[in-house]
């Protein structure tokens, strides 16, 4: 009689079987402690050296005329801004004209102002009532004094917003240019006019491609104004100067002003950001997470490993 003999099977393991371990990157860690170690040697060093006078920094961080140079910033970027983007499609689509005239004053624009730096822009305006005493726009019984008409802060708007509209000029150029040239086809079989194709179809196609590069103009525009203190426009920095001029505290003051810049070039950063991803939709399927998105990631309470059975 033969006896049967029965093979009892194994129990099979929880999950998918395997173990999983992380890969171990040391180089990560030594590359950081030594970003930390020189980070905080450095945080040391400047909130330990009494010569920052972070004392005078406090006081006059919020001081008035701190804050009253804030406002005259942030009103030469926006407008100068507003003026760049205006001409910058203008001349954009003049650049793009099947007219060779308009092509050519368009390129000229573009290539002067984008060939002499802004800061000789700046005292050219300023001191246009040396070449025209007397402004009349070719239009008889108009005499305009040049002294009064181009005070500081015209001068200042005209030398940063002309400036920006070139380097706007060519932004826009290039997202016009990102459109596949079959989306204007398909509008001109349409029977649809050329600024109805171009205000409609090919310019909000284009704003993904647009708004990276202006909100780094934004920024650079915040920054840019700085120049204007050359001609006596009471900015955040021209206010800090007219107070350390007086009380010759001059780091602590310069200190002020940083801190104020790089709090509003952050804020206009963050705003940046989230423009983009709002151009991005049509363009992707799926949005990178946002800032608090990755933060909820990171203290969120469910591990991935976890949730498919493996094992650490």
């Amino acid at each position: 009689m033969t006896a049967l003999t029965t093979r009892t099977q194994p129990a099979a393991p929880a999950g998918d079987g395997y173990t999983v371990v992380k890969a171990r990157h040391p180089g990560r860690w030594v590359s950081a402690a030594v970003i930390v170690l020189a980070a905080a040697l450095l945080l040391r060093s400047v909130f330990t050296n009494p010569n920052f006078g972070w004392d005078v920094v406090g006081l006059y961080l919020r001081d008035v005329s701190i804050g009253r140079g804030i406002l005259v910033t942030l009103g030469l970027t926006v407008i100068s801004m507003l003026i760049g983007i205006v001409l910058g499609v203008v001349f954009a689509v003049m650049r793009l004209s099947a007219n060779p005239v308009v092509r050519t004053a368009a390129f000229a624009y573009v290539n002067f102002f984008r060939g002499t730096p802004v800061l000789v822009q700046l005292l050219f305006w300023f001191n246009l009532a040396a070449l025209y005493p007397v402004i009349s726009f070719g239009i008889p019984g108009v005499h305009l004094d040049a002294n009064q008409l181009i005070t500081p802060i015209t001068a200042a708007i005209l030398g940063l917003g002309l400036n920006q509209g070139a380097y706007m000029s060519e932004i826009v150029r290039a997202g016009i240019l990102s459109v596949d040239h079959g989306q204007t086809e398909a509008a001109e079989a349409l029977g649809i006019t050329r600024m109805q194709t171009m205000r409609r179809i090919v310019l909000p196609q284009a704003m993904r491609v647009i708004i990276p590069p202006t909100g780094n103009e934004t920024i650079g525009m915040l920054k840019t104004t700085a120049l204007v203190s050359v001609i006596s426009v009471p900015e955040l920095l021209y206010s800090a100067q007219i107070i350390y001029a007086r009380n010759f505290e001059t780091i602590p003051l310069l200190i002020v002003a940083s801190l104020w810049y790089l709090l509003i070039t952050s804020v206009l950063s963050v705003g940046q950001y989230y423009l983009e991803r709002r151009f991005a939709r049509g363009d992707r399927r799926t949005l990178p997470p946002t800032p608090l998105q990755q933060l909820k990631k990171v203290f969120g309470t469910h591990d991935a490993l976890a949730l498919k059975g493996g094992r650490r």
